[in-house]
């Protein structure tokens, strides 16, 4: 099992370059089951939901390669979909990827059946997929659902899915992704309302119009689908991470750093970079980078809330809060996303903060400094908090279960010795 070992107390200080985002990259991948040809993700990151998201695709009969793009060295993949077979998706893949039910809808509008092992489930709050199974009822799917397996195929006898108006009972990144994705090729028109607004949402629209399809209003309450017959090859890139560059000037400010991005993602981030002005960070944009000052990010928050976008992202609310164990005053974190995100504040008491949990509520009394120890990562965003936290600390910090973090950040290690830090990877 992996571990990461840090030796913390040093500012990070020097330029990094984001990673492709891995929540845009995972649906255009599932969405690339539609089409009998080939699909391009260029700037992919190579982290492990990708790679298993790749095994996936290959169970189904996919062809994939990596290759070299524009200087980015094997970061462009190439998946050829002409020769798919299976229709299932086995409980090995669905138990270990939650997102995985997407390609549901894909398998239905590719062969009008599909079959998988109901996803499994998450340590960070319950994401039931009620809204993608009465989506795809409404698109014309009779679904058996059994203890072991979800088997859908077309109601129609002509094995298609139609068109129709639906409207999702709460908005749902994953949801709405999956209605985009199984009405591209339905006979007629639909209509998906109460939409997530997500960039992601948006990425994958563009992606699918890239590859020939026909979506208006991603990133509105409202999307259209004009269902069409085929599509056809296309290449996509893949935009940088928002969640990682926010989680990068996150480091920067649990040590009180100076950072430069390069590439980062400025029209996603305008609710967190409003959360690190008040923490007291500065910043400036000069020739499309980013370059950050977090010296004198040390101010708490009085209350922050996690919200659908474009509020603040819960998958930034870890990292946040890592930074604000250590600001000069109390912080307040409500959590409104999931339930059980709080996770990471008992390791980060065991490094010396001082947090209270009450319910979906975190009260933060922000302290000097905090002290290397044993840790756990029990989650991607919360392991991604303690490495910052051991980056703040004095002495040394282990992070246990590393491959938890590596299923989002592609070289947080790298990227982080880039920056100065002191960081060891050990283990398998």
């Amino acid at each position: 099992m992996k571990n990461i070992r840090i030796w913390g107390g040093r500012p990070l200080d020097g330029t990094v370059y984001i990673q492709g985002s891995k929540n845009a990259a995972l649906p255009v991948m599932a969405a690339a089951v539609l089409h009998k040809g080939m699909t391009v993700l260029h700037d992919c990151p190579k982290i492990a939901d990708v790679f298993f998201m790749e095994k996936i695709l290959s169970h189904l009969g996919a062809k994939t390669c990596w290759k070299d793009h524009f200087g980015h060295l094997g970061h462009s993949l190439y998946l050829d979909c002409s020769d798919l077979r299976a229709t299932d998706i086995p409980d090995e893949y669905a138990s270990r990827m939650r997102c995985s039910i997407i390609l549901l809808g894909a398998l239905l509008g590719r062969f009008g059946q599909g079959a998988i092992a109901p996803p499994g489930g998450c340590v960070i709050g319950k994401r039931p997929i009620d809204l993608h199974l009465s989506m795809l009822r409404a698109l014309g799917t009779h679904i058996e659902e059994h203890p072991k397996v979800l088997r859908a195929c077309a109601a129609d006898l002509d094995g298609e899915l139609y068109g129709a108006r639906i409207r999702f009972a709460k908005q749902s990144v994953g949801a709405t992704e999956h209605g985009m994705i199984a009405a591209v090729l339905a006979k007629g028109t639909t209509y998906l309302e109460n939409c997530a607004k997500e960039p992601e949402v948006v990425w994958l629209a563009q992606a699918l119009n890239g590859m020939g399809a026909s979506v208006t209003g991603a990133g509105t309450d409202q999307i259209r689908i004009e269902g069409v017959e085929a599509l056809h090859d296309s290449a996509f890139q893949v935009p940088p991470d928002r969640i990682v560059a926010g989680t990068y000037l996150c480091a920067a400010a649990a040590t009180r750093g100076k950072i430069c991005i390069e590439n980062p993602p400025l029209s996603e981030m305008s609710a967190f970079l409003g959360v690190y002005g008040k923490m007291g960070g500065q910043y400036d944009v000069i020739g499309g980078k980013l370059i950050a000052d977090a010296s004198g990010a040390c101010g708490p928050i009085t209350r922050l809330e996690t919200d659908v976008y474009p509020g603040f992202s819960t998958d930034l609310q870890s990292p946040v809060m890592a930074v604000l164990a250590l600001a000069r005053g109390k912080s307040h974190i409500r959590e409104n996303i999931f339930e059980d995100r709080f996770r990471v504040a008992e390791d980060l008491v065991r490094m010396g903060a001082h947090i209270r949990i009450n319910g979906r509520d975190a009260y933060i009394d922000g302290t000097e400094r905090l002290y290397g120890c044993r840790v756990t990562a029990q989650e991607l965003r919360g392991g991604a908090a303690l490495i910052l936290a051991g980056l703040a600390a004095e002495g040394e910090t282990t992070v246990d279960d590393f491959h938890l973090v590596e299923r989002g950040y592609e070289q947080i290690q790298e990227d982080i010795r880039s920056l100065g830090g002191r960081i060891l990877v050990e283990g398998e």
